[in-house]
């Protein structure tokens, strides 16, 4: 699923560790912009339960945003329940 330039900017600006727009590489805007794909594509599996390549795209997104995550938790644990508590994601 496609997503375009403004909304990919917009979450990089919202979630962005030095929340700019050109905040790209952090590990914030990266977790962000992977949740949203997440959601996306959870929505299109509710719908299309057969999907077989779909369902393993989901799953290895699942799995680069976990690991981003564990990066983050390491590295910074203020920055990593930070976006936790933004996103409202659950370990």
């Amino acid at each position: 699923m496609y997503i375009y330039k403004e909304l990919k900017q917009e979450i990089f600006q919202k979630y962005g560790h030095e929340r700019t727009a050109t905040d790209t590489g952090s590990a914030e805007s990266q977790i962000a912009l992977f949740t949203y794909r997440i959601l996306r594509l959870t929505e299109h599996l509710k719908l299309n339960k057969k999907d077989a390549s779909t369902r393993m795209g989901l799953q290895r997104l699942v799995g680069k945003r976990r690991r981003l995550l564990n990066y983050l938790q390491r590295t910074d644990i203020e920055r990593y329940r930070a976006i936790i508590k933004e996103l409202g994601i659950r370990k």
